[in-house]
């Protein structure tokens, strides 16, 4: 070593002593640094070997002054991170692990040299405290991120084991395409809160060309919980229609604040390089995708708990019509829309006014067009957001005479859209205690002798499926069945009197009927369905 450094380092002093008792005065460190040597003298955890580490790791002690600093570049295996962790911070040192960075260069070769992370365990010497009990752990995942203060050392363990997750996903998605499913969080390097989901999709069928190979979609903010991006079959049909080998498609988390498209491409281009697959060509510019080519709007009217349900979060979010919807969402699922609402524009004297000023202020500031809804906003009451709630409104046509829902619709019709909580049944859709017999007589006894029980029935167990709609049948013999297509949920019209069964014509026709008598002039209608087509295919159970 000497001669080697000779002429470039000729200051430079090359000792050779025992690490465990080193030969060094006291504090006589800033800086003792340590390439590999805890990981190649710690490879066990036998009572011999801790006990060798143990020295070691009191040497680096003493020769360090306080404010001295031990720098350890390690792989961070299970059991050498929690050996240097607890030790340190038993001695009341400040403890904090870098993620060492790969250069550009390695994420882009034919065959990368490592799959595994390295990392730079930067241990603080502090001066002793009495009784003090105070324990400082830090993480630093970015290369220019600010380190990420954690609660325990347990806490920062399973934070480098999920880096370690993540570096090996990226080694195997570089080596074979057609994983399966492959979705991860990024997260915020500040605050540790996701801020970014993406789901890796692979299309083996696209015929591989220079400008193909990967792309990459920002899918706008509330329009995640759609099928073509929220459901892994709509991801597939998007990848292909997009025509690229590999997509990943990126939802934006609510709770975060984002610039604009700009921003998030110059936030993730490094991050989504990471996931590239083999064989791109160098300096390849990944295109960024998006629908209308901005990231949407979302804002956030309320959130609360359930006792019931958890978390859920009240937001508006603008359509790809540009029409505004409210929805509800519980976020123990954060995929599925409870419950939505459309909303109107508001017509009003001062909402024109307002509109008015805020279009001059959009163009002094060129802004987008469109504002996020106000939280006055009324709400368009003849919008129906799924098929089955169509289906449901539909059968009220079997109500003979139309002008008895206006007048006493508390009497003529009872429905139910009730979510099971417990996943464990066969049956989401009602909870078991809203078909039993006495409740179902509780619902015979409110309803007039011509009125109508609409029930939305989601039971993937068919033996269940059967003992429901015979405890039906035996309140209300006379049961009509719509079954949606695409989709599990079936409606149930049940009503008191056989005698009242009508064929399919009979059906259509009074559907008609409805309509006209709800299409009143000076009411609201949404023309985006026509009922008598929702009960074209109903049948008599």
């Amino acid at each position: 070593m000497k001669e080697r450094n000779a002429s470039r380092r000729p200051q430079m002093s090359f000792l050779k002593m025992d690490m465990t008792q080193m030969e060094f005065p006291d504090a006589s460190f800033q800086v003792v640094l340590d390439k590999g040597t805890l990981d190649a003298v710690l490879t066990d955890e036998e009572e011999k070997t801790l006990h060798q580490v143990d020295r070691m790791l009191a040497e680096v002690g003493r020769v360090l002054q306080v404010g001295g600093r031990y720098l350890c570049i390690s792989l961070a295996q299970a059991h050498i991170l929690k050996k240097a962790v607890g030790h340190f911070s038993r001695e009341g040192w400040m403890v904090r692990v870098h993620q060492v960075a790969s250069s550009q260069d390695q994420v882009l070769e034919a065959e990368p040299r490592f799959s595994l992370p390295v990392f730079a365990f930067i241990m603080t010497k502090f001066r002793p405290v009495p009784g003090s009990a105070l324990q400082i752990f830090e993480l630093c995942a970015q290369e220019q991120g600010k380190p990420v203060r954690l609660e325990s050392a347990e806490r920062l363990a399973e934070a480098v084991r999920e880096r370690q997750q993540y570096a090996w996903l990226c080694s195997q998605l570089y080596r074979k395409a057609g994983l399966g499913s492959v979705s991860l969080d990024l997260c915020d390097g500040d605050t540790g809160e996701p801020r970014y989901t993406l789901h890796v999709v692979d299309s083996p069928t696209v015929k591989p060309s220079r400008d193909n190979h990967f792309a990459i979609f920002i899918i706008p903010q509330g329009r995640e919980t759609e099928w073509l991006f929220g459901m892994e079959e709509g991801r597939k049909q998007l990848a292909a229609s997009a025509g690229f080998r590999r997509l990943i498609t990126v939802a934006l988390h609510r709770g975060q604040r984002y610039e604009g498209m700009d921003s998030i491409q110059a936030e993730l281009s490094a991050r989504v390089m990471e996931l590239a697959p083999a064989g791109m060509p160098a300096q390849q510019q990944v295109p960024f995708l998006s629908v209308g080519g901005d990231i949407g709007v979302r804002t956030v009217q309320h959130q609360g708990c359930s006792p019931l349900s958890g978390s859920y979060v009240v937001e508006d979010v603008q359509g790809d019509d540009k029409h505004y919807f409210r929805r509800l969402i519980f976020l123990s699922n954060r995929n599925v829309v409870q419950s939505e609402a459309r909303l109107l524009k508001d017509v009003s004297h001062r909402a024109q006014k307002k509109r008015k000023k805020d279009r001059k202020k959009q163009r002094a500031d060129d802004t987008p067009e469109d504002l996020p809804a106000a939280p006055g906003r009324p709400v368009d009451k003849t919008y129906l957001c799924c098929e089955h709630h169509k289906a449901m409104i539909a059968g009220l046509a079997l109500l003979r005479n139309p002008e008895l829902l206006l007048a006493r619709p508390h009497y003529n019709v009872v429905m139910f859209d009730v979510d099971s909580k417990d996943p464990t049944l066969g049956m989401s859709c009602p909870p078991p205690a809203f078909v039993d017999q006495p409740f179902l007589q509780k619902v015979k006894s409110i309803l007039t002798p011509e009125g109508v029980f609409i029930l939305n029935l989601v039971c993937r167990d068919l033996g269940l499926k059967d003992s429901v709609l015979t405890g039906l049948k035996e309140v209300f013999p006379l049961l009509y069945v719509r079954r949606i297509e695409g989709e599990v949920n079936e409606i149930l019209f049940c009503q008191l009197h056989p005698e009242q069964k009508l064929a399919t014509p009979e059906v259509l026709e009074m559907a008609q009927a409805l309509e006209q008598t709800l299409r009143k002039p000076g009411r609201g209608w949404d023309d985006t369905y026509v009922l008598s087509d929702m009960l074209k295919t109903v049948k008599i159970v």
